[in-house]
């Protein structure tokens, strides 16, 4: 068997895998690789391309379950560039192809519709006098399926078109995808009833799509966006430009992409696609690339076909989101509150645009539920600025030598043991502040931003001071003086003067601060808040009981629990006493009692997303607190207002669903100043 054989065997796997069993074995990196090897094969060897070559058809056969539409306009797919050069050589290419058959000029620039290329199923809807009487997807590009009882469901395809002069016939296409909240939302659903969840959003929406039983689909969050038309009655009024074609069909009733540009020029073209690499991780679906596309009509039909793709149109991808590669090993870290969590140790491979040889694994739950082994080829998924995950073990591919993974009996940093409580997915060292590693992550969260505040204090010299022995605890940080920080690996006497300045200034903080540096498991900064307020002294925390604890706003029995046990240790209590001898100090007051004091803002949540300009995040959360709201960290339908800045991705998306009320940021700055007044 020859290479090209082997390769074309490849491709038609992958394919009934994807388009038959939707079942994906690979990542589309890995199938675009497959299939670039074999169009430069074929290229170089036009007389080795037979008909059933991958290379002459977009997909593979549909089911046949399903009724057979056939496209009275072929459904072809793009060809694909992976670099600005070959970007640029597309470009050139349409151009000079312009000069020799219409004379255009070579230096005129091309005006260019740009798309980003959503991640979904493509898909054929057929409107005759403006009713929707056929939905197919595409199939092998020239028959499909007909899904049409599956796309009444979506709320986004219109089964009459609105308006007026539309064709009497016309074919609209689009993309069916699922935005990134249903995702994680239809995945949530299926971990509490105990089900396997999906890879990734553009598989979960070809199988909904694909559903025998519409009332299964109708369940999915799915959308429909147009992208382009096929058959139009002759008699059409459509313009004459793409992009126009497009806006005209959102006047008809279609959802179309606000990302949409049209530009003149290649340059503009590499500079959009610029913009939307960086948008990428914050848009409230994926998207794999940019569509580039010749503007005008005239210019296309000039342009025409080759035998799979128009040449007036171009995919640049963007760097894959998954990839493959290999486990070398299962490793055990250790966290702050003693969790201890195993992280996959890869063969490096550049996925999302950076090179990754780590990716988290959770709990051994997700290790069993991926049947996951030591040596086993998996797809590995990076997603924007998200820790790379394993999302599938490739099963095909597992060694005879493979190795199960088997969880730690003692604590991989101090050797002591692990435990896994009632109702708990995650493992933890029982030693607390006796393990070194929980010390180190107790040392880095207890001089963070939020917390302390101590600035000058990085990872490698936490781990130092650890290491060496003069900080056995947090309450030591304070008991370091210049000579001991000097002799530390680059730390110069002025890195040691800042270091000092930092600590002493430090010392004067406030209750809330001061309880959530202390690291206390499920206290966050809106519980250690509300701690503060309801009970104003530390004295006071320490002796409550559960009963009282619950009292208090967002303290549930579990952490009721936690924090009673935490203020009824010994040894915390030590270190706490030995922190306010050292000089750690903070204003106490009277409980506040938000039933007298009546807060404006009492009983309303906010959720805030988004870059503010006037000031932080953080800070709005605070100056909301204090008048009384509740300030979430994600959109329900409790939320009451969502406070949106520049680049609010999915909780804007979130919000304007569930009909929640959007502020922008002088909205939400005029509400309190009135609240105030």
């Amino acid at each position: 068997m020859t290479q090209l054989d082997v390769i074309k065997d490849q491709l038609r796997e992958h394919n009934h895998s994807y388009y038959i069993l939707d079942d994906p074995r690979v990542p589309d990196a890995e199938y675009d690789r497959l299939m670039q090897q074999l169009l430069t094969i074929e290229k170089a060897n036009p007389q080795w391309v037979t008909a059933d070559s991958p290379s002459q058809r977009v997909g593979d056969k549909p089911l046949e379950s399903f009724k057979q539409v056939t496209h009275a306009i072929p459904m072809l797919s793009l060809d694909n560039v992976f670099n600005g050069d070959d970007l640029c050589d597309f470009d050139r290419r349409v151009r000079e192809r312009l000069n020799k058959y219409l004379q255009r000029p070579l230096d005129q620039p091309i005006a260019y519709a740009c798309e980003p290329k959503l991640d979904g199923i493509a898909v054929s809807l057929t409107y005759e006098k403006g009713m929707l009487v056929t939905a197919a997807t595409r199939g092998d590009g020239s028959r499909g399926e007909d899904i049409t009882q599956n796309i009444r469901t979506l709320d986004s395809v219109p089964l009459r078109l609105i308006g007026k002069n539309w064709p009497e016939t016309l074919e609209v296409r689009g993309e069916v995808y699922m935005p990134s909240v249903g995702f994680e939302a239809l995945n949530t659903k299926l971990v509490e009833q105990g089900l396997k969840t999906y890879v990734n959003p553009r598989n979960t929406a070809a199988g909904s799509l694909r559903q025998l039983d519409s009332r299964i689909t109708a369940q999915r969050p799915l959308e429909m966006c147009a992208y382009s038309i096929g058959l139009v009655s002759e008699e059409s009024p459509l313009p004459p430009q793409h992009f126009d074609i497009l806006h005209q069909l959102q006047v008809w009733g279609f959802k179309i992409n606000a990302e949409m540009r049209r530009v003149l020029g290649i340059e503009a073209c590499l500079d959009y696609y610029q913009a939307l690499a960086v948008k990428r991780s914050h848009l409230a679906y994926e998207i794999d690339g940019i569509v580039f596309k010749v503007d005008e009509l005239e210019l296309q039909k000039s342009l025409g076909f080759v035998a799979r793709a128009p040449r007036w149109a171009i995919a640049h991808k963007f760097p894959a989101q998954e990839e493959m590669t290999r486990v070398l090993k299962v490793e055990f870290q250790v966290g702050r509150t003693g969790a201890v969590t195993p992280v996959a140790r890869l063969e490096p491979v550049f996925v999302g645009g950076v090179t990754v040889s780590n990716a988290t694994l959770h709990n051994m739950d997700e290790i069993q539920r991926l049947d996951l082994h030591i040596g086993d080829t998996v797809i590995v998924r990076r997603a924007g600025d998200v820790i790379p995950k394993v999302v599938k073990v490739v099963l095909e591919r597992r060694q005879a030598n493979a190795q199960v993974v088997e969880a730690p009996l003692t604590c991989p940093k101090c050797k002591g043991p692990v435990e896994r409580e009632d109702g708990e997915t995650a493992l933890r060292c029982v030693n607390g502040l006796s393990c070194a590693a929980q010390i180190v992550q107790a040392i880095k969260h207890f001089v963070s931003r939020k917390a302390m505040d101590i600035d000058g204090l990085g990872e490698k010299q936490v781990q130092s001071l650890v290491e060496s022995g003069r900080v056995k605890h947090i309450a030591d940080l304070y008991a370091l003086d210049q000579t001991a920080l000097i002799a530390m690996d680059r730390m110069g006497e002025k890195s040691a003067n800042n270091l000092l300045s930092a600590l002493q200034k430090s010392k004067s903080t406030s209750l809330a601060k001061f309880l959530f540096s202390l690291g206390i498991r499920e206290v966050g900064e809106a519980t250690a808040r509300s701690l503060a307020l309801h009970f104003g002294a530390l004295d006071n925390i320490k002796a409550a009981d559960i009963q009282s604890l619950l009292a208090v706003e967002d303290v549930g029995p579990i952490v009721a629990q936690r924090i009673f046990h935490f203020f009824t240790d010994n040894e915390t209590l030590a270190v706490i006493d030995k922190l306010q001898n050292l000089g750690v100090t903070w204003p106490e007051f009277d409980p506040v009692d938000t039933e007298q004091q009546n807060l404006p803002f009492k009983d309303i949540c906010f959720v805030i997303t988004g870059t503010l300009t006037s000031v932080s995040r953080e800070e709005l959360k605070i100056q909301l607190q204090e008048l009384g709201a509740k300030v979430a960290s994600s959109v329900s339908k409790k939320t009451d207002y969502l406070v949106a800045g520049d680049k609010a991705g999915s909780k804007l998306v979130k919000a304007l669903d569930l009909k929640v009320p959007v502020l922008d940021e002088s909205q939400v700055q005029m509400m309190m100043a009135n609240a105030q007044a």
